[in-house]
C-alpha cells in the first residue's frame, strides 16, 4: 500500500547554486546529510531561472514548455505542479526573492499566494540601491526612456532589484513558517515553493552588499567583473574584461554566500522536516565563472554549473542514500506528484533513471541586439555512458562528464559528420526517445527570432 500523501511539500531552490559550490569541503548541512536521499549526477534542463525553473514546475524540457528566453512565457496549456497539487486539496505558495519566478513569465500560475520578498523587507543599503541597479543593468537603462516607464514597471524591476543589495533567507524562512502555521490552524495542506536569491549574483557575502578583495585597486576589480558579468559584455565584444584571478574571486564569493546561508537552511529544514514536511531542497540551474569560455549562465549548457545540488527529506520515509546514475531535475515534476498521491508510474529520479534522460538546452542570448554572430547558437546537450555530448549549432562536441567536484572538462569537436545518437550503441529505447527529443529542438529552435 503507498505511503499517504505528505500534509505539507516544501520546495526549495537556491538560485544558481552550483554542484561544487555545496560539495567542495564540508557542505555545511549535517542534518541533510544525515537523513536526506542525494543525487550526486543531478543535471538541470536549462541554464538560467525561467527555464530551469519551468522545467521544474512542468517535468518538460525547456522547447517543450516554451519558457526559453526573457520574452517568452510559460506556455499557458501546459499544467503546473502548483496546479497540480490544487487538485487534491494543497494550498499552495510561492514564497521569492526572484522576479523571474513570477507572473512576468507565467510561474505564478498555479498558487493561490505569491510572496515578493522585495516588497516585504526594507532596503537596507540605500545608497547603492538605484545606482547599482540601473548601471548594472541595461534592459533597465533601455527602459528608463520606453513605455515601461508609464506602466510603471520599471518601478517594479527596480524595486525587485533591491534582493541583490542584502540577504533575505531568513525573512523567507519566517514567512514559509508563518504560511505553515496558518494553513495547519485551518486544516489546510499546503505546498510551498521557495527561491532564495543568496547564491545569485552579485552573491551574498554578507547580510548586506559587501566585497571580499583586500584594498581599494581590488575592490575596483572586484567590482568590474561583477558589472561585466552581469552585462555579458563578452557576448558583444568577444573579450571578457575579467583577469582569471577575478574570476576565482567571483566564483569565491558564491562559495563564501553558500557558507554564509548553509547554516541556517540546514537548521530551517531541520525544523520543517521534523514537524512531519516533505522537504525537497535543490537548485534551479548552476552558474559559469569563465570556463570552457562562457561566462555568467544565459545563452549555454556547458558549464560545470549545470550540476545541481538535490536532497530529498520524507518524513514518513527517510532514506540516507547516493543515487548517482545521471538525471535531470525536471523529474522532480513526476517525483512530487507521485509524492501526492498523483501519479503511480516509476519515478525519474529512482526507479526509471534510463528514462531521465540528462539533457540540457539553451537558446543564445540577443543580448539587446548586439550579440555577436559567434555565440548565436542554440545549444542541447545529452549525457550518455559517462560522456557529455553537445550539439552547438551544427557542430557535435563531445567531453567526459566530471567525477567529484572537479570542473568539467573542455568539449572538444567530432569528427564532421558524427552523429552521436547514430553512432553509439544505445539501447532502442534511448535512441528513438533522444531522436524525438532532438527532432523537436530543432523545430522549435527554427521558430525562435534570428
Amino acid at each position: 500500500m503507498p505511503p499517504a500523501p505528505p500534509r505539507d511539500i516544501l520546495l526549495i531552490v537556491a538560485d544558481s547554486l552550483r554542484y561544487d559550490s555545496v560539495h567542495s569541503g564540508p557542505i555545511g548541512l549535517p542534518y541533510l546529510e544525515r537523513w536526506s536521499e542525494t543525487w550526486s549526477a543531478a543535471r538541470a534542463a536549462g541554464c538560467w531561472t525561467l527555464p530551469a525553473t519551468a522545467s521544474i514546475f512542468t517535468g518538460l524540457l525547456p522547447h517543450e514548455h516554451g519558457a526559453t528566453a526573457q520574452s517568452r512565457r510559460l506556455r499557458p496549456d501546459v499544467p503546473t505542479l502548483a496546479e497540480r497539487l490544487k487538485t487534491v486539496g494543497y494550498s499552495t505558495h510561492q514564497i521569492t526573492a526572484n522576479i523571474a519566478t513570477t507572473e512576468i513569465f507565467g510561474l505564478e500560475r498555479g498558487f493561490d499566494e505569491v510572496v515578493r520578498m522585495w516588497m516585504e523587507v526594507p532596503p537596507r543599503h540605500q545608497r547603492l540601491h538605484a545606482l547599482l541597479v540601473l548601471l548594472s543593468k541595461p534592459r533597465l537603462r533601455k527602459k528608463l526612456f520606453g513605455a515601461d516607464v508609464l506602466r510603471g514597471e520599471l518601478a517594479r524591476d527596480v524595486e525587485s532589484a533591491r534582493i541583490w543589495l542584502q540577504s533575505t533567507a531568513n525573512d523567507l524562512f519566517d514567512r514559509t513558517r508563518a504560511t505553515l502555521e496558518a494553513n495547519r490552524r485551518h486544516g489546510k495542506r499546503s505546498f510551498v515553493f521557495m527561491n532564495l536569491m543568496e547564491t545569485h549574483f552579485p552573491y551574498h557575502v554578507a547580510p548586506t552588499f559587501g566585497l571580499v578583495s583586500d584594498g581599494l585597486f581590488e575592490n575596483l576589480r572586484e567590482l568590474s567583473g561583477l558589472y561585466h558579468t552581469v552585462n555579458m559584455t563578452w557576448l558583444t565584444t568577444g573579450r571578457s574584461h575579467i583577469a582569471p584571478d577575478v574570476l576565482d574571486r567571483l566564483r569565491q564569493r558564491q562559495r563564501t554566500a553558500w557558507l554564509r546561508l548553509a547554516p541556517a537552511l540546514n537548521a530551517f529544514i531541520e525544523e520543517m522536516h521534523q514537524q512531519g514536511t516533505l522537504v525537497v531542497f535543490t537548485a534551479d540551474h548552476g552558474e559559469n565563472f569563465g570556463e570552457q569560455g562562457w561566462l555568467y549562465h544565459f545563452g549555454n549548457v556547458t558549464d560545470a554549473g549545470t550540476r545541481v545540488p538535490l536532497f530529498w527529506l520524507d518524513a514518513a520515509d527517510p532514506q540516507r542514500r547516493t543515487h548517482t546514475a545521471p538525471v535531470s531535475a525536471r523529474g522532480l515534476h513526476e517525483a512530487i506528484l507521485r509524492a501526492a498521491g498523483l501519479l503511480d508510474r516509476p519515478d525519474p529520479l529512482r526507479e526509471a533513471p534510463e528514462e531521465s534522460d540528462s539533457v540540457l538546452e539553451a537558446f543564445w542570448y540577443n543580448n539587446l541586439g548586439r550579440t555577436l554572430p559567434a555565440y548565436r547558437k542554440n545549444q542541447i546537450a545529452f549525457v550518455l555512458d559517462g560522456q557529455r555530448y553537445l550539439l552547438r549549432g551544427d557542430d557535435w562536441l563531445m567531453a567526459p562528464v566530471t567525477v567529484g567536484t572537479g570542473p568539467e572538462p573542455a568539449f572538444a569537436p567530432l569528427p564532421v559528420g558524427s552523429e552521436p545518437l547514430e553512432d553509439l550503441a544505445l539501447p532502442v529505447a534511448t535512441r528513438a526517445r533522444l531522436r524525438g527529443i532532438l527532432a523537436a529542438q530543432r523545430r522549435f529552435a527554427a521558430t525562435l527570432p534570428s
